[in-house]
Parts: C-alpha cells; sequence; structure tokens
C-alpha cells in the first residue's frame, strides 16, 4: 500500500516537472537560434590574404536551418503554454491556498526550495510539508 502512493506520488512529481522540461527545450532552441544568427553575422575568417567566393546555397541552406529551427521553437512556446495552463488549472482545483502557492512557485515559476521559503516565510520543513501534503491532494 506505501509502495503504491509514493509510486502515485511519483507521477504526479513527474507530471508537475513536465513543464519544466518543455521549458528547458524551448531555452535551448533559442540558444541554438542566437547561435546560429551569430555564426551568420560573423563569418570565419580565412587569413590567408587570398579572395574566396562566397557560395550562394551557404545563404539558402543557413534560412532553411534558421526557420526549422524557429519553427521547433514555436512548437516548444506553443507546448508550453498549454502545459503551463493545464497543470494551473489542476493546482487551482486544491483547497489548501498555501498548497498551491508552493505548488505554483516550485513546478510554474520554476523557483528553488531556498526561494519559496524565503518567498513564504516559512521554514524549510514547514514548506516541504506543504508540498508533501498538496502532493497527497492533487488530482491528476
Amino acid at each position: 500500500m506505501a509502495q503504491e502512493k509514493n509510486a502515485d506520488i511519483e507521477l504526479k512529481k513527474e507530471y508537475l516537472k513536465s513543464y519544466k522540461k518543455i521549458v528547458r527545450q524551448m531555452k535551448r532552441s533559442e540558444l541554438r537560434i542566437q547561435e546560429m544568427r551569430l555564426n551568420r553575422m560573423m563569418p570565419e575568417v580565412i587569413n590567408d590574404g587570398m579572395p574566396h567566393a562566397r557560395n550562394n546555397n551557404d545563404l539558402s541552406s543557413y534560412a532553411a536551418l534558421l526557420d526549422q529551427e524557429e519553427k521547433k521553437y514555436r512548437k516548444y512556446r506553443y507546448q508550453g503554454a498549454k502545459k503551463c495552463k493545464e497543470i494551473i488549472d489542476r493546482i487551482e482545483q486544491l483547497e489548501n491556498e498555501d498548497e498551491k502557492d508552493v505548488l505554483m512557485y516550485r513546478y510554474i515559476k520554476l523557483m528553488k526550495w531556498e526561494d519559496i521559503y524565503i518567498k513564504m516565510s516559512l521554514s524549510c520543513r514547514r514548506v516541504h510539508y506543504i508540498h508533501s501534503n498538496a502532493l497527497k491532494n492533487f488530482k491528476m
């Protein structure tokens, strides 16, 4: 029975963490776009004194790759917004306001535990107790 409860709690945590995963994917995609743009603005310099012709395919392949990465980024943003709303709607079903706050700070605002203790003006033990109760009361 205790193993079933622990497994249920772990499933709930994984569900709540799914938003963070999407945010991380989105940030990595955003970094790739920035890197691609930076590399395009500052191409490698060949210091051999000889003129070099630019390949016209370079620009079209760059544009295609950039477009592909921007589509991924938009997909992640959409998934993130959708998942965020879904999780918030479930968190709002909780009755206890402290439980709502802890779950929102931890899984939507992606705050560190230390910041949550400070924000809520509670001890670390109290915040973890509230978190534990919130997970028990959270409906999947």
